[in-house]
């Protein structure tokens, strides 16, 4: 029994309901606290009392964090995104409902003097800017090259579309809704803006809760609004700066649109670099708690100044600089689960919170208004469906994905309300279409995850497409898909030439980033190992250059290997790739160099080991794997390996049943049912080759000793290398076993010992240092 039956079997059937009610009644707690909070301001403000600004702002945030993140945690549980029980929160302290019902216990709480509001909307531009960078983070641009032309057709038309909805609407307006009549064209433009664009926010978490981010559907969904976001923000810069001059300035906007061009190119060519080089930096070489956080506010910060100074908003800024955070292969689940928290808790609470304190609905209670309203939200729904309708179908979709889709993005959400409160302080909005249009932002969000279910759960995945989303859960669950930095311990010699190469083949799939640290300084020509990494990553299929580093062991520092190799394992690797010769001593244990860099590595280490025969003799789609197998976990991670070189080499698989090594203590199995295992075990493992269309061939040794077993197959088969998991046993002195131990002295095929088991549970350094 999993601890979620347990928690069934625990609670009454109608327990689902326990924790909302909990919920409401402390809310009501938490009002009655409100109560006594304004009786005590208004106390003090009767006696005189001055210099109150920093409680109230204490108090402010508090109650828009507590109440926020309360209703946030109701809405979620009735399937709703939890920045509507944040803005709805804004909207019960705000002048809709509080200030409806006690408004001088609102304005002593919330009070209109410009200092007080300064500070809570300084927390809350500042909260902007963090949350653009969290969005930009979750875009992922491989997956928008992915799904190709229907993401494009869908977000133009669903952009236009709408767009020219919004636009006519605008140009319609009573001139009673706008600021500046006179401006009407930057008002129309604005309002245009605000009803085309989709919350990648909102999207991106009702797919992911409902399953279907890896569905081809719901990529296209993501996708299509990473576009709208993008686009959007761009869109918005410009108008920023048509606003900014008053007037239709071409020489104001051609230096807008000409520097947001510079930036976004310089951004994505030298500045994703540059972003990558920075946060290796701060992880490799700062000691200090916390520097990549650091230097990612300091990037977010300069990127948005940046765009301040080309006559753009800072969105644009902040929303880049995460979009190349989010593409530096290093550091990223780190980096996200800290900025998450941060911005979740205290950020994204006060900035809801505030968009819905400046929210009036009171005011909307004229008729005229209340139509004007209904309008708004008919013609921004409208024109979404039907953009976002003729897209799919312009992009090749069936109708009832083309629902899905429509379905997906008419959520505003988030970055509906981000664009409101840009056009209201840029004067571009009254407070009354700032209220209309948080109002559709909500409406549209509350109507968006019902639809969407309900149309996704009409699309049943395709064959091609349920194989693929079978590949991704196993590499999801296994040990290859989460490397993220190699370190390749190496010297001179064949067995380095073989690690460098498993090394390239690795890092191959997802250009991942490798140290290549070597042993001895005194060699010639340290660079070969380099070369042999890259030229290895080329043949796996890396489109472009992979990022390798070099270290070396400095004699002058007196240092040990062990001392060495522990500094450079604090910055965060995966994995450490070892070839050093000779492997084995005349004793027949490890080398003194092998149980050095073992001992001050804590993480998966992978030992090779090479004979005769060179695994990179045979050419593409000839390299013949022996992969040992027993059913462990141990042995299922050596097979992940042998799979994912297999995959980059088109090798062919020779998968053999063993035996559970005698040196973990265990039985041999009875011969009864031990066929019926083995088969069970060769089945699994040769099903997920299969998912990659890997020749596999397998052969059962359950009753011969495992050694054995593995040294006739390696002649049988004529294997070109063996991958063998194995357990890092416990001990002051590096040992795998008895098996692995005769394996490597007798075969005459390469050997590659896997070993993702961490002998001592010491935190990895690269979470630690984000």
């Amino acid at each position: 029994m999993d601890r979620q039956d347990a928690k069934r079997t625990v609670r009454p059937a109608d327990s689902r309901w326990l924790r909302p009610i909990a919920l409401v009644v402390a809310a009501v707690i938490l009002g009655g606290g409100v109560v006594v909070l304004t009786a005590t301001i208004a106390h003090a403000d009767e006696g005189g009392g001055k210099g109150g600004s920093e409680f109230l702002l204490l108090v402010q945030i508090a109650l828009l964090i507590g109440i926020g993140r309360g209703l946030g945690e109701l809405m979620q549980r009735i399937g709703q995104p939890s920045v509507i029980g944040e803005l709805l929160a804004g909207l019960i302290l705000g002048p809709s409902l509080f200030g409806w019902i006690w408004p001088s216990a609102q304005v002593a709480i919330f009070p209109h003097d410009p200092a007080q509001k300064a500070m809570l909307d300084g927390i809350a531009q500042f909260g902007i800017l963090l949350l653009l960078l969290l969005t930009g983070m979750e875009i992922d641009l491989k997956l928008v090259r992915k799904v190709g032309r229907p993401a494009v057709t869908i977000s133009i038309f669903g952009i236009v579309l709408p767009f020219a909805c919004g636009f006519t609407l605008g140009e319609f307006m009573p001139d009673s809704l706008l600021p500046h009549p006179e401006a009407r064209l930057v008002a129309a433009l604005f309002l245009g803006t605000a009803l085309s664009i989709s919350s990648i926010k909102i999207v991106a978490v009702v797919v992911r809760e409902m399953n279907f981010m890896r569905r081809n559907v719901g990529q296209i969904i993501v996708a299509s609004a990473i576009i709208d976001d993008t686009l959007g923000w761009i869109i918005i810069a410009m108008i920023f700066s048509l606003a900014s001059s008053g007037t239709v300035d071409l020489a104001s906007v051609a230096k807008a649109l000409l520097g947001t061009i510079a930036f976004l190119v310089f951004s994505f060519t030298l500045g994703r670099r540059l972003v990558f080089q920075l946060i290796r930096f701060a992880n490799d070489h700062l000691v200090s708690s916390a520097p990549v956080v650091t230097v990612i506010l300091l990037l977010m910060s300069t990127m948005a100044l940046i765009t301040h100074l080309i006559g753009v908003h800072t969105v644009l800024g902040a929303f880049i600089a995460g979009v190349l955070v989010g593409e530096s292969p290093i550091l990223t689940r780190q980096i996200d689960e800290r900025l998450r928290g941060l911005i979740a808790g205290l950020f994204t609470p006060v900035f809801f919170g505030l968009a819905g304190l400046g929210t009036d609905l009171t005011q909307l209670r004229s008729p005229e208004l209340l139509l004007f309203t209904a309008a708004l939200i008919v013609i921004a729904s409208v024109g979404k469906f039907t953009g976002a309708l003729l897209g799919g179908a312009a992009g090749g979709l069936t109708r009832r994905e083309s629902l899905a889709l429509a379905s997906g993005m008419n959520a505003r959400g988030s970055t509906e309300v981000i664009i409101a409160s840009i056009g209201l302080s840029m004067g571009v909005l009254t407070q009354n279409l700032f209220s209309m249009i948080v109002t559709m932002a909500i409406l549209t969000t509350l109507a968006m995850p019902p639809m969407l279910r309900g149309a996704l759960a009409r699309l049943p995945p395709r064959r091609d497409e349920q194989d693929r989303l079978e590949r991704e859960a196993y590499e999801d669950k296994g040990f290859v898909g989460h490397l993220e930095r190699l370190l390749l311990a190496v010297d001179r010699s064949g067995n380095a030439e073989l690690a460098a190469k498993v090394a390239g083949w690795l890092a191959a799939p997802r250009a991942l980033p490798t140290t290549v640290f070597q042993v001895d300084p005194h060699l010639p020509d340290q660079e070969s190992s380099v070369t042999i990494v890259k030229e290895a990553a080329r043949q796996g299929g890396l489109r472009g250059e992979i990022d390798v580093t070099t270290r070396v062991q400095e004699p002058r520092l007196r240092t040990s290997l062990r001392e060495t190799i522990a500094e450079e394992a604090r910055k965060g690797f995966d994995l450490l790739l070892v070839g050093l010769s000779p492997v084995l001593a005349a004793d027949g244990r490890f080398s003194r160099s092998l149980q050095e860099l073992a001992a001050g590595f804590d993480g998966p280490l992978a030992l090779v080991h090479a004979t005769v025969r060179n695994p990179d003799t045979p050419p593409r789609g000839d390299l013949r794997i022996l992969v040992p197998v027993s059913g462990s976990g141990v042995s299922r991670r050596g097979a992940e390996i042998a799979i994912a070189i297999a995959r980059v080499r088109a090798a062919r698989l020779h998968l053999i049943y063993v035996s559970t090594t005698r040196d973990q203590g265990t039985r041999r199995p009875a011969a009864e049912g031990v066929q019926e295992r083995a088969s069970q075990v060769l089945r699994e493992t040769a099903a997920i080759a299969a998912r990659y269309d890997l020749p596999v061939t397998t052969r059962i040794h359950a009753s011969a000793a495992p050694e054995r077993a593995i040294l006739q197959e390696v002649e049988a088969a004529g294997a070109d290398l063996v991958v063998l998991g194995v357990d890092r046993l416990q001990g002051e002195a590096l040992d795998f076993g008895s098996v692995a131990a005769a394996v490597l002295a007798r075969s005459r095929a390469p050997v590659l010992l896997v070993s993702t088991e961490v002998s001592q549970a010491a935190p990895r350094s690269s979470a630690a240092k984000a």
